[in-house]
């Protein structure tokens, strides 16, 4: 059996487990809580090293992405030095081809009529594969990766305008406290709103699940969830706020969709590769061997 956990910064209280067989093999998967403490993450990553197959890091990215730069962001450099023996990924592999391919397939499939649609990404730095794909769908586009990660309501309406911002401001940002950028701990189970008219200009709110939460309005009648990480409790909430349609980039395991992170720490376990073994192309194999398919869920009876 290979065992799988992701480490993560956020709140103990979205822990989960499955057992499950994917490709011949058995795979158990786990999802830990460290409630925002990063030395406690450090130690459970120490303590488990080379007794799992391999390490998810969640909570946190390791490398934000804006065309072709990659910027490492300092505070989590201690989450994936901790790793001596066992592979640890953040889920940047992942969020370059499967999220690609999720959003062409419901452009492909006509889950969604991007064309017609106006589309939020939350932050695209953190979600940039996506972006480039909701991009070349033709949608209006907004990043709002000033407005979520820094607080600054000044929407991004290209990827031109993101690379530009990010050869500035990312040398700043990635040297900043992971709790300044990123809903950790007690936070991902707390909404506080605000950005509400960026929330109502969308028909499409895309991209990692805790940046959406963390300030989303109470009511968001017929819109699109398109996003990662939810847990039951996080589908309910976003039907009782009205949301039409719920799509998650991985798949659901046990009433649970797990974040990037955790599937690309199952895809290298499998692999039995290190992650800079690992392109695009071995992903890409992998996913297809796999048939993984997004998680779309209607979530209301009736046109909300």
């Amino acid at each position: 059996m290979k065992r799988i956990v992701s480490v993560s910064l956020g709140s103990s209280r979205r822990d989960h487990k499955v057992r499950l067989e994917l490709l011949g093999e058995t795979l158990e998967i786990q999802r830990i809580g460290t409630d925002g403490d990063i030395r406690k993450a450090v130690e459970l990553i120490r303590q488990l090293d080379g007794q799992v197959d391999a390490f998810g890091m969640g909570g946190t990215d390791l490398f934000l992405v804006a065309g072709r730069r990659r910027y490492v962001l300092r505070a989590s450099l201690p989450l994936a030095r901790a790793a001596r023996k066992t592979p640890i990924v953040d889920g940047s592999g992942l969020k370059n081809t499967l999220e690609r391919r999720v959003v062409r397939q419901l452009a492909r499939e006509g889950v969604i009529d991007f064309p017609r649609s106006r589309v939020l990404v939350t932050v695209a730095v953190d979600r940039f594969g996506m972006a480039e794909a909701l991009a070349e769908t033709g949608c209006q586009l907004i990043l709002g990766d000033l407005i979520f990660a820094l607080g600054i309501p000044v929407p991004l309406r290209s990827l031109d305008a993101l690379e530009r911002l990010a050869r500035v401001i990312a040398p700043i940002a990635t040297r900043l406290p992971l709790s300044v950028l990123y809903p950790t701990g007690e936070k991902q189970e707390q909404t506080v709103p605000k950005f509400g008219k960026f929330f109502a200009w969308a028909d499409v709110i895309a991209g990692d699940w805790h940046y959406i939460r963390r300030h989303m309005p109470p009511a968001l009648p017929g819109k699109v969830i398109l996003t990662n990480t939810v847990t039951p409790e996080d589908v309910a909430l976003l039907r009782q706020r009205g949301v039409r349609m719920l799509v998650t980039t991985t798949p659901e395991l046990e009433g649970r969709s797990f974040g990037t992170n955790v599937m690309e720490a199952v895809l290298v376990a499998l692999s039995g590769r290190r992650p800079d073994e690992l392109g695009p192309a071995d992903y890409e194999r992998m996913l297809d061997a796999l048939n993984f398919r997004p998680r779309i869920e209607q979530l209301q009876t009736s046109p909300a």
